[in-house]
């Protein structure tokens, strides 16, 4: 095999049909970012929702004398509060729980808001206006419905919140990011491979001539074709490049430089998850244009 012929046949076809690559390249440059784009959103997702749900705790706030909750009749009774922290003990989804008293509660909000406006002879409240809770931590995040449901309608529960609700609508902004990405990438894809065939077939037509001949004196089909899939590689891998500059850029100035920066109560996507979607995109860039070559030249390449 003659590898100076391959590598002059290479060129040859990168300028003739230069105005195709420069399309492949371009189209595959943004379905490759897209789709390194949903990668690190599903892995932003997969972090938020392991280090939000590991934090948040579901919240059982009990009656206080003049709570706005009709179902209490007044302040809890000590046998109403072993029946709701017996309720909670015995839940399996429990894994540890503890009880936070009036006292506490009014010290956390004082420690929040200030002492200025607790004390004096007007304050704008006591301990005896907050309500007693239980601070629940579940073994399993995603499973908390047994404990809202043993607890929930029991005589002295005035409430219980859950944060999961709250910040709902993080998770589904997160997941609307990485489905988007990846069906705009799909879409983009399917346009790629549309103009490989389509680059090929015209490769291949304007070259019908020389391949007979070389039909004729023997040559190979991996020789004949070894040309047009390394044509395939080179776009590919200047779409990949791209993207993966693309997304570097992302994690760099839009993750690291912004939102990292202005919401630092979470962990964000870091190094090894941008390592990911550069070895999904380096995966699939090359082999979404070699394997649509690798088929057609089989088709065209029979002259």
């Amino acid at each position: 095999m003659r590898i100076g012929y391959v590598f002059s046949e290479l060129g040859q076809g990168l300028r003739r049909n230069v105005s195709m690559h420069i399309a492949v390249v371009l189209t595959l440059f943004v379905s490759m970012t897209l789709l390194g784009l949903g990668v690190l959103m599903k892995q932003q997702t997969d972090i938020a929702t392991r280090y939000l749900g590991n934090q948040l705790q579901v919240t059982v706030y009990l009656c206080r004398d003049g709570d706005a909750n009709p179902a209490c009749a007044g302040q809890v009774t000590d046998e109403q509060k072993s029946a709701v922290e017996a309720a909670i003990k015995d839940n399996p989804e429990t894994a540890t729980y503890r009880f936070e008293s009036q006292e506490e509660a009014f010290s956390k909000v004082k420690e929040l808001y200030g002492n200025d406006q607790f004390d004096g002879p007007n304050p704008a409240m006591t301990a005896a206006d907050m309500p007693q809770s239980y601070w629940i931590t579940l073994k399993d995040p995603q499973k908390f419905e047994g404990v809202t449901s043993a607890v929930v309608g029991l005589d002295g529960v005035s409430q219980i919140r859950d944060l999961r609700e709250t910040l709902k609508p993080l998770y589904e902004w997160l997941g609307a990011l990485k489905y988007g990405s990846w069906g705009i990438a799909a879409f983009l894809l399917l346009a790629a491979l549309l103009l490989v065939a389509n680059t090929i077939r015209l490769a291949a037509f304007a070259r019908r001539r020389e391949i007979a001949i070389m039909r004729l004196v023997g040559a190979s089909t991996l020789y004949i074709a070894l040309p047009f899939l390394l044509e395939a590689l080179v776009t590919a891998a200047v779409g990949v490049a791209l993207a993966a500059g693309a997304l570097g850029a992302f994690m760099y100035f839009g993750v690291h430089q912004r939102i990292a920066d202005s919401i630092s109560f979470m962990p964000w996507i870091g190094l090894q998850d941008f390592t990911t979607a550069l070895i999904v995109i380096a995966i699939l860039g090359p082999l979404l244009t070699l394997l649509p070559t690798l088929l057609l030249t089989r088709k065209y390449l029979k002259v």
